[in-house]
């Protein structure tokens, strides 16, 4: 298995995790609504389909990359989330939460570049 990440798969890497990280808006969102109302069902029928997008996306990285290599960027869930929270619903970001993105990438890039090296 070859350690360097495609331009290609390094995307579908990303996007992946992204459309993963959308299951916390829709749960957000479902939690504004009525208990086992049309809403609240719809939003979750929502969610069951973008996890099931997400696990064959998934099966189709490990098929490419080293699962300790893909699993760095699952971390890049929480920086989605963050810009969720702020474009999305409004929410402040404190400098706590921009370091700690800042540092999931930094630690994205360390440990990719590191992984390349060997």
């Amino acid at each position: 298995m070859n350690s360097q990440i495609g331009l290609s798969t390094l995307l579908i890497l990303i996007a992946t995790f992204l459309l993963y990280s959308t299951t916390g808006v829709f749960l957000k969102l479902a939690s504004n609504t009525e208990f086992l109302s049309w809403e609240y069902l719809t939003f979750f029928a929502l969610i069951i389909g973008l996890l099931g997008i997400y696990a064959v996306l998934w099966q189709m990285i490990l098929k490419k990359i080293p699962l300790s290599q893909a699993f760095l960027f699952k971390s890049m869930t929480v920086v989605f989330s963050l810009v969720y929270a702020c474009l999305l619903f409004k929410e402040t970001l404190s400098c706590k939460n921009i370091l700690g993105a800042v540092f999931v990438i930094m630690g994205i890039i360390i440990n990719s570049k590191s992984q390349n090296a060997l």
